[in-house]
């Protein structure tokens, strides 16, 4: 992603990532700067338009199950924001089966 001119292209090519939310745990303020850092990076490989979801496979399974549970759990997609209990189930499958990146 970051060898695409997105200067050019602003508007026209978006990163989706979903994070298992353990990247983010940690002692004291350790969570935040590796977002930090993260999105630091992005800006410095001018990657402008990045959506993520921070949230685990178990979760959206679990969610799938139990939807009254899960109604608060938000999902970013193509550009716009959805409850995932609301989605289709082979939506919501083809979220749970996207990469689920780690650290």
């Amino acid at each position: 992603m970051g060898k695409i001119d997105h200067v050019e292209l602003l508007f026209g090519v978006t990163l989706n990532m979903r994070i298992n939310p353990e990247v983010f745990k940690g002692e004291g303020e350790i969570g935040v700067k590796r977002l930090a850092d993260m999105i630091r990076t992005f800006v410095d490989s001018k990657i402008f338009h990045v959506q993520i979801n921070v949230v685990s496979s178990e979760t959206l399974r679990a969610a799938q199950k139990e939807p009254d549970k899960f109604r608060d759990i938000m999902v970013k997609m193509v550009g716009y924001s959805a409850f995932f209990v609301n989605l289709p189930k082979g939506l919501q499958d083809g979220i749970i089966a996207r990469t689920e990146h780690k650290l």
